[in-house]
């Protein structure tokens, strides 16, 4: 995207993380904070025992990384004269603003598209443009992971409770994808046709996207889907080489083998159970389903012998398919993650390395490379003076208190 040039007037995690991926793929994103108060997000100083340092806190790089920043208070007349000279030269204007601020702070779509008829205009709401709450705001947990339909899916019934999201920004990081998307396929579509689009995605639908085959099945008459529940015992009805099974070290690992008859065998003999595959109750497919109960039993004993990292080390040559329960810290140094770059080296303010995960998606096989988040305002006399102004314009509007 070298030659894209995005303004993003938002700020938290969920529409921001979209500039972020668009700034991974090379866009030129400029963020637009308050001239004083700056993104609300910069206030969350502390995050799972991780305190700003040195400028870097990852709450704000994760969302922000690769962009340049300004501050601007929309409230003054001058700084949104400042915001539509930037709007004139940008391909892509993204916001999540409530409906009653956009227009308060003349960033509508009418008012952007008078500025720049040819601007793809991209809206993030918490529950969509349309319907009764359309007006209403909304964060991850509550919209995307509860009332998506995801916290009962991942709840088993025996919990007495409901499980929450498996980590910050769960939701937030999905919907941001989601909205990146659609930009990229706004832009294609603005280059055939020559027509910009109008591009909307909420926090509801993509909860909803991340749930979808369990919602199919239940609006066509299926059960409701909830969590697994450890309490049935392992495998899963019908296959013992789908499910959770428990290690010696008291970890997990996951068997994914939808086809149990192919791979029984050689999973026997990874287990040091070869006996199992000439037992007539597994004798083919049909009766290894038959007699799931039985297989899981006999694969729950093998595997609880043995610790993960034993089972990790064995199952390199298996066949089938399974997977480590790992952690947020197992998974950023796994290493087929880096082995394809999706983990990346920053270097702060301060000149000290860092790392962030990248997006998920890469062009010619090369890993991206992001920059830093911006320090608050960090680019407003960059950016003023690309835009044509003159020192003494850029500390009248300073003066004014329309620029930070």
């Amino acid at each position: 995207m070298s030659g894209v040039r995005v303004v993003e007037v938002a700020q938290f995690t969920y529409v921001p993380v979209s500039g972020a991926v668009l700034a991974d793929w090379g866009a030129d994103v400029i963020k637009v904070e308050h001239a004083v108060r700056g993104d609300a997000q910069r206030g969350l100083r502390n995050l799972n025992g991780v305190e700003s340092n040195g400028g870097f806190a990852p709450i704000m790089e994760h969302p922000n990384r690769g962009k340049r920043g300004i501050g601007l208070a929309l409230e003054n007349s001058e700084a949104r004269e400042v915001l539509y000279d930037i709007v004139r030269t940008c391909d892509v204007f993204v916001t999540n603003f409530l409906p009653g601020a956009r227009k308060k702070l003349g960033i509508d779509l009418e008012d952007i598209r008078a500025v720049n008829p040819n601007i793809i205009y991209v809206r993030g709401t918490a529950l969509g443009e349309r319907g009764p709450e359309a007006d209403k705001g909304g964060y991850d947990s509550p919209t995307f992971w509860c009332r998506g339909g995801n916290a009962v899916g991942a709840t088993p019934p025996s919990l007495g409770g409901v499980v929450g999201q498996p980590g910050p920004a769960w939701g937030d990081t999905i919907g941001g994808m989601n909205i990146a998307g659609g930009i990229a396929a706004a832009l294609f579509a603005r280059a055939q046709t020559g027509e910009p689009s109008v591009v909307d995605v909420s926090l509801l639908a993509s909860g909803a996207w991340a749930n979808a085959l369990s919602i199919d099945i239940a609006l066509n008459g299926g059960a409701i889907a909830q969590g697994v529940d450890p309490a049935n015992g392992p495998g899963t009805p019908g296959n013992p080489l789908v499910g959770l099974y428990r290690t010696a070290d008291g970890r997990y690992l996951n068997l994914c083998m939808l086809q149990p008859g192919r791979y029984w065998a050689d999973f026997c003999k990874h287990i040091d159970r070869a006996d199992l595959i000439a037992d007539a109750r597994f004798a083919d497919a049909e009766a290894l389903m038959a007699n799931w109960e039985s297989a899981a039993e006999a694969v729950a004993a093998a595997i609880v012998r043995e610790s993960l990292a034993f089972w990790t080390k064995r199952f390199e040559t298996l066949e089938g398919q399974w997977g480590a329960v790992q952690n947020a810290l197992e998974i950023g140094n796994d290493a087929m993650l880096r082995a394809n770059g999706y983990v990346a080296t920053v270097v702060d303010v301060e000149g000290r390395s860092r790392e962030l995960i990248t997006s998920p998606v890469q062009f010619d096989e090369t890993p991206a490379a992001p920059g830093r988040a911006p320090q608050f305002a960090e680019h407003t006399d960059e950016i003023l003076e690309e835009l044509g102004l003159g020192v003494e314009k850029i500390i009248d509007l300073k003066v004014a208190g329309a620029v930070t």
